[in-house]
């Protein structure tokens, strides 16, 4: 019962995060392009739906791993994934819209739990396969 509850969270989770990646990624194109270019930030916002996008899709596929069977590792890659995006993604979009510089202080963070949700996907596949 609980493989099929959070194999269920996982996938909604990256469906979510899909979709929001989508929506921000038109937003950023039509209603905020004049935004952006003003500030002269519309690659920084591309790279963000990019990655965003990116660890959405990767969620989907460690959802997919999980149906396998359960395992800690997996469950830590998905935490670090939606963490990574949520701080990663998330600071550049507020940096994007508002010009707050010092929000690119924190977006590091994020890229280093994006690597942390890789690091824990190699380890799992090195025990598990």
């Amino acid at each position: 019962m609980e493989k099929e509850i959070m194999g269920k969270k996982h996938l909604l989770t990256g469906s979510i995060l899909a979709v929001t990646a989508v929506g921000l990624g038109a937003f950023g194109a039509h209603a905020l392009a004049e935004t952006l270019e003003t500030f002269g930030r519309k690659d920084t916002y591309d790279t963000a739906v990019r990655y965003h996008m990116f660890h959405a899709l990767a969620i989907l596929f460690v959802s997919i791993l999980y149906k396998n069977g359960p395992h800690q590792l997996l469950t830590w890659t998905i935490r670090f994934f939606l963490s990574g995006t949520l701080i990663f993604s998330g600071s550049l979009y507020v940096l994007c819209i508002t010009n707050i510089t010092v929000l690119g202080a924190i977006t590091p963070i994020g890229g280093i739990l994006f690597i942390a949700g890789w690091v824990t996907l190699i380890i799992y596949a090195l025990r598990h396969h």
